[in-house]
């Protein structure tokens, strides 16, 4: 956890925190109680409950809720398992985390029960096809090589099935230079946008490319 922290600490990783944190600002318009699932020491949340949200963070790990500040609420547990009463939040945020949940379907069939109606799915997933995301891969020491799921497409159908989604690629990378990009070989992230259907489970939504 010293070695995570220490190198989120670098001008790379503070610039690539900033940009994911201002594109959740913008999604979660509207929004109040967000959950974040997977939170680790929470530096978005961090930046969102600094913005007025009330932040719950959830993670298995005590070890990184120890060092989230005290700014947002914090809980140990599973998202496959979640302890919170139905309808408890605005939004859920999954930043970069959901495809290392090893039962990512049933850990987002737990957040459209906690979401409230017309809530929000904000879920920033690592780009397989990104030139980031190979050289991560190709590093034996990188956290990606922990990555349990990399099929995008079966991921958004999952959503799709408590959500109406729509998605995009974001935040070029390409060595330490952070930029503007929707082009699929250079976003690290896949982004999908879900607003909770109204007979939650029906199958309906609405899936489109932005």
């Amino acid at each position: 956890m010293d070695k995570y922290l220490q190198s989120c600490s670098t001008e790379f990783w503070k610039k690539v925190f900033k940009a994911e944190l201002e594109y959740t600002l913008q999604e979660l318009k509207g929004t109040k109680d967000v959950l974040s699932v997977g939170c680790g020491p929470a530096i978005i949340e961090s930046g969102l409950a600094e913005h007025g949200f009330n932040v719950t963070g959830l993670d298995i790990s005590k070890e990184a809720l120890n060092q989230a500040p005290d700014s947002i609420r914090t809980v140990d547990g599973s998202a496959e398992n979640m302890d919170f009463a139905d309808s408890s939040f605005d939004a859920v945020i999954y930043i970069a985390s959901l495809q290392f949940i090893e039962n990512y379907k049933e850990a987002i069939k737990q957040t459209a029960r906690v979401i409230r109606a017309d809530g929000k799915l904000l879920a920033m997933l690592l780009n397989p096809q990104s030139q980031f995301f190979k050289e991560k891969v190709s590093d034996s020491n990188s956290y990606v090589n922990k990555i349990k799921h990399t099929d995008l497409r079966e991921i958004e159908r999952t959503i799709a099935e408590y959500f109406s989604v729509q998605t995009e690629f974001f935040l070029g990378i390409k060595g330490q230079q952070i930029f503007e990009s929707r082009n699929p070989d250079l976003a690290a992230l896949y982004v999908i946008k879900g607003k909770k259907n109204a007979k939650t489970g029906n199958g309906f939504s609405t899936v489109g490319v932005l």
